[in-house]
C-alpha cells in the first residue's frame, strides 16, 4: 500500500511514520509543506502522490486555547478534515480521521460506544465533531479512530508535564473527578495499521484498555519514575478554572473491536509504565 501521514511531525504522527514504514510505501508531511485548511493544496498533494490510504493525524489539540482561538480550531480540525476528504474521494483513496472522546458530555455513568449521540462540551470536542461529520460526508471510504488523553515520546502530554513539574520542585494539585482511559499514541499507531489491514470502515473507539482519573493517572506515573514520595494533592473540576469544560467520564468502550473480535489495546497501566521508565526517567 502507498500510504500518506499528514501531520507527519506530531506525537502521533510520528509514531505513525515508523509503524507503516516497516510494512508500506509510507510519505509524510506536515506545515508548512501542506496546509490542510487550503483545499487546493489537499487536491494537489494527493494527485501528486496518488496514495490508496491517507491518514490525517493533522489536528489542533490544545483544549484550552480552541476556546479563544475558535476560528482556527474549526479551520483544522474541521473544515481541514473535510478538504482531505474531498481530495481523498477525488482519487479514491481510503481516509483515516482521529476524534476525541470530547466529543460526548460525560453524563453517561457508563463507557461511552459508538452508537451513542455525541454532544461535545468544548470548542475543541465540537470541531473535532465537525471533523466527523464533512469526513463522512464527503468520502464515502473512511475510518474513524476516536481515542482519549494520548501521551507519546514526541510531544506534550500530561505524564510529562507531571513529571517535569515533580522535578521542578513545584506542588502537584491533579483534578480527581474526570475520568477516561490514557492511550499511549505508539499503540495507538500500531492499531491503526491492523485496522486498515483488517478492513475497518466508519467508526471505531480505539483506547487502552481500562480507564481511571487524572490523579490516578499522575500518582502511578510519580511511582514509576520513582517519585513516589512526592506530594500530590487531589481536587475537584471546578476548583481548577480551565475555559474549556471536560467530560466528567469519557470513558470509550472499544465495542466495535470486541464485537468483531479484533485484536484489543493492552491496559493503560502497562503503556503508560513502558513509556515512563523507557522515555522519561
Amino acid at each position: 500500500m502507498k500510504v500518506l501521514i499528514v501531520g507527519s511531525r506530531g506525537m502521533l504522527g510520528t509514531d505513525l511514520m515508523e509503524t507503516f514504514s516497516r510494512a508500506h510505501e509510507t510519505t509524510g508531511t506536515d506545515l508548512p509543506e501542506l496546509d490542510i485548511t487550503q483545499l487546493e493544496q489537499c487536491h494537489a498533494k494527493l494527485n501528486e502522490l496518488r496514495p490508496d490510504v491517507i491518514i490525517n493525524s493533522a489536528a489542533f489539540t490544545q483544549v484550552d486555547a480552541c476556546e479563544s482561538r475558535q476560528e482556527e480550531a474549526f479551520l483544522a480540525n474541521g473544515h481541514g478534515a473535510g478538504n482531505l476528504a474531498k481530495a481523498a474521494a477525488s482519487i479514491g483513496a481510503l481516509l483515516v480521521f482521529y476524534s476525541t472522546d470530547y466529543v460526548f458530555d460525560g453524563q453517561k455513568q457508563d463507557a461511552y460506544v459508538e452508537e451513542d449521540t455525541p454532544n461535545p462540551q468544548s470548542i475543541y470536542g465540537k470541531s473535532k465533531l465537525m471533523g466527523e461529520t464533512l469526513t463522512r460526508e464527503h468520502c464515502p471510504n473512511h475510518l474513524i479512530l476516536r481515542t482519549s488523553w494520548l501521551f507519546g515520546r514526541n510531544g506534550n502530554n500530561f505524564i510529562r508535564t507531571i513529571l517535569n513539574t515533580a522535578r521542578n520542585g513545584n506542588p502537584l494539585r491533579v483534578v480527581n473527578d474526570q475520568r477516561g482511559s490514557p492511550t499511549y499514541s505508539k499503540d495507538l499507531a500500531a492499531h491503526t495499521r491492523l485496522m486498515i489491514e483488517a478492513g475497518c470502515r466508519s467508526v471505531y473507539h480505539v483506547t487502552n484498555g481500562g480507564s481511571c482519573t487524572w490523579y490516578a493517572l499522575a500518582s502511578c506515573a510519580l511511582g514509576w519514575a520513582g517519585m513516589e514520595n512526592i506530594p500530590i494533592s487531589p481536587i475537584s473540576t471546578s476548583e481548577l478554572s480551565r475555559p474549556a469544560r471536560r467530560p466528567a467520564n469519557s470513558v470509550l468502550a472499544n465495542e466495535r473491536l470486541r464485537r468483531e473480535g479484533l485484536p484489543l489495546m493492552r491496559s493503560w497501566q502497562s503503556a503508560a509504565r513502558e513509556y515512563v521508565e523507557q522515555h522519561l526517567k
